[in-house]
Order: structure tokens, then C-alpha cells, then sequence
């Protein structure tokens, strides 16, 4: 199948995603550009070209869709997650601009008043703008799907069913937000057994299937998980601790958790040192931001290469920033805001061949504990979920 989206089909996307009503006026793409001609990459370009496609495509229904579209501009804050820039720049049409200096000669509008100005969002970006985006789409009004790193090999992505995917992602989420603990075991080839706890008190889940029916919400697309922010401790210490192996190439690092934090790093490889040296200079990169629990693997879906996606497969755990998740973590406890970030470590045999979650469970209190996932497989019974029209 083609992986270029007809006019009909976004259309139909744009319809599944956000049911545009009579009070929707307009939908915007929110697109970065490098800052310089140096920084930009093939894919970068052909995610700006595609979203100029998108847009025009589905201004030439217009009339089908009853929205305005228009393409939106600004320049890239070299980080995910990171704070946006206070200034945009709508496309005038023509020539696409390669970097931020050919946004100076634009007019230029507050990204502000942007956001309040469009009901719908579309950001294929390079650089997440996820965690400003949630956080201030409650207070703005708009909704909008994220889509950082996209790139045509996920068009697949975007033609499942979603219905089914959103009935899983609700049946997990509804588990999460019962559950006071993750308890989380990982197989090393060749390496430590480690165990994980992870504190779920006070916190609830949230629900990424595709859907962004109403104002004041704001997720990824291509969509297929539920997370929750482990507890930080804000009233009394998290009870999160334990061992956490990620691989990184053919090395595995070891990340020593107490109080929801990584405190030491052990590993004698390059990874190590260089994951050391990131903690040491960011403790706030430390943070364990989101236990994360992707669906999109059962649907015969296969790695990208970015996280976009591939979050969406199977169970992920977050460093870094949370605050966008209802958490306590945020831009203010980096040291600049290129530091900010908020990174999955997804646990797939395509991306992390020698680390599987051999059993992961959850502690509702006064139930038996609740089997998510055995030998790297999900064996909850997703069948009791009750279906999403």
C-alpha cells in the first residue's frame, strides 16, 4: 500500500482524530525549521515537504472539511520537549523556508497567540513540541496531535483500527490508575537479573488511542498507549527503586533507581560513561517520568527508528521531564533549556535484542496482582475491554 496519504484519507483522519464540529474554524501544521542550513537533515526537509502536502491537500477539500487550513512556521528549539520560542511565522505560500533566517523577512506573529487562534493541530516536527503543547492546550483551548520525527514509513500507522487500539489503550489505563505499583523484572543476556519497583501512588493514567475529540487536549499520532507518571515524592518519598538495564548498541547500562531517581550508573562501557556523565550534569535527566505501555506491537507494526512510533509497541519507561504528564518535573530543573528532555527506553526485541521484560505485574490494593506482560508477551485479557465507536 502506497505510503501517501489521498486527500480523502486525511480527510477521514482528521474527522477519526479530532470530529471537527460546527464551532471549528480552522486547522494549522506547526512546523519547525533548523535554525541553520547546516542542522537540517533529509528526513527534516521531507517532513516539512510533507506537511505542505498535507496542507494543501486538505485545503483543496475545504468545503468537505469545513475548516480553514494553514501552514505555520517557526524555528526549531534543538531539544524535545523543550519550551517553544515566542515567535511564528505563517506561510505565505510558495518556496518552503530552509531555515530560521529565511523566517526573518516573514511576518512574524506571537506562536501564542497561533495556538489560541486554531482549534486543531497538526505538528509533524523535528523536534517534539509534545510537552508545551499539552501543557498549554488546557489553557488555550486547542487540541492537537504531535507527531515528532514522522515519516511516510509510518503511514501504516495512521490506517489501523483505531477503535481497537483505543479500547486497549483504555483497558490499561484503567488498570494503571487502580494500581499503587509496578512490579517489573528484566532477563539480561548474559547480565544481571534486575527488578523494579515502580511507586504508582497518587497519580492517574493517561490514555494515548487516537482520539483528540476536545478542546484543551493534546498527544501523539501515530497513537496506541497508556502511561502514567511514577510517584516523585512530593509528599513523602517515592518508594520507586531498583535495577534498570537499558542497551545502548551491544552494551547494556545499568541504572541503580532510588526515590524514582537514577543515582548511579554502572556499566564499563562508553554508554556507561557517557549515561554518568549525563546525571552528573543533569540530575533532573534522572528522573523516571513515565511508565509507559504501547499496543501498537500486537498490530503487526515493526520499529521506525523513532520514538514517535516506536514508544507505541510495547512497554517503555521515560527519563526527564514529566511535568507535561501531570508530574513533577519540568523545564525550570534543567539547566538550560537545551537540556530539557523527556527520552523513552522501549523494550522490544528490535530495539533492546538482549534485555526482555520477563514478568511485569501490578499491586492493586486489596486484589490479586494483576499480570501485564509474561517472556516479553502481553497476557492480559484485552478482550474484556469494553469496545470504543
Amino acid at each position: 500500500m502506497s505510503d501517501e496519504l489521498s486527500a480523502a484519507e486525511l480527510v477521514a483522519l482528521v474527522r477519526r482524530a479530532f470530529l471537527p464540529s460546527e464551532r471549528d474554524r480552522s486547522l494549522a501544521f506547526l512546523v519547525d525549521v533548523p535554525a541553520s542550513a547546516e542542522a537540517d537533515n533529509p528526513a527534516w526537509r521531507q517532513r516539512r515537504q510533507l506537511a505542505a502536502d498535507w496542507a494543501g491537500k486538505l485545503a483543496g477539500a475545504g468545503d468537505e472539511l469545513g475548516l480553514g487550513v494553514r501552514l505555520v512556521f517557526y524555528e526549531a528549539v534543538g531539544a524535545n520537549n523543550a519550551d517553544l520560542p515566542g515567535q511564528a511565522c505563517y506561510h505565505p505560500g510558495g518556496r518552503l523556508p530552509t531555515s530560521a533566517a529565511e523566517l526573518a523577512g516573514l511576518p512574524q506573529v506571537a506562536l501564542e497567540q497561533v495556538l489560541a487562534d486554531n482549534d486543531i493541530l497538526i505538528a509533524p516536527t523535528e523536534y517534539s513540541a509534545t510537552a508545551p503543547l499539552k501543557l498549554a492546550a488546557p489553557r488555550l483551548g486547542f487540541r492537537a496531535a504531535t507527531m515528532p520525527g514522522f515519516s511516510p514509513s509510518m503511514v501504516a500507522a495512521l490506517r489501523i483500527d483505531y477503535g481497537e487500539v483505543n479500547r486497549r489503550v483504555e483497558l490499561l489505563s484503567g488498570l494503571l490508575t487502580r494500581a499503587q505499583a509496578a512490579e517489573i523484572e528484566f532477563s539480561v543476556t548474559g547480565g544481571q537479573f534486575c527488578r523494579l519497583f515502580l511507586d504508582l501512588r497518587r497519580r492517574r493514567a493517561h490514555s494515548s488511542g487516537g482520539f483528540f475529540p476536545r478542546p484543551g487536549n493534546a498527544g501523539n499520532l501515530p497513537s496506541g498507549e497508556s502511561y502514567i507518571v511514577p510517584y516523585e515524592g512530593e509528599e513523602d518519598p517515592s518508594r520507586s527503586s531498583g535495577l534498570l538495564p537499558v542497551q545502548f548498541g551491544d552494551e547494556v547500562v545499568y541504572y541503580r533507581i532510588e526515590n524514582n531517581r537514577a543515582r548511579e550508573v554502572e556499566g564499563d562501557g562508553p554508554a556507561a560513561t557517557r549515561e554518568a556523565e549525563h546525571l552528573r550534569r543533569e540530575p533532573a535527566y534522572g528522573n523516571l517520568a513515565e511508565l509507559g505501555l504501547g499496543v501498537l506491537g500486537d498490530f503487526g507494526l515493526e520499529p521506525s527508528g523513532e520514538i514517535l512510533l516506536d514508544e507505541k509497541l510495547g512497554l517503555h519507561i521515560a527519563f526527564g521531564r514529566s511535568d507535561h504528564f501531570g508530574g513533577q518535573v519540568g523545564a525550570k530543573d534543567f539547566s538550560s533549556p537545551r537540556e530539557v528532555v523527556h527520552i523513552d527506553r522501549v523494550y522490544v526485541p528490535q530495539l533492546q535484542p538482549d534485555v526482555e521484560v520477563s514478568s511485569a505485574r501490578l499491586v492493586i490494593p486489596g486484589e490479586e496482582a494483576i499480570q501485564l506482560i509474561r517472556d516479553g508477551r502481553y497476557v492480559v485479557d484485552f478482550s474484556s475491554a469494553e469496545p470504543v465507536s
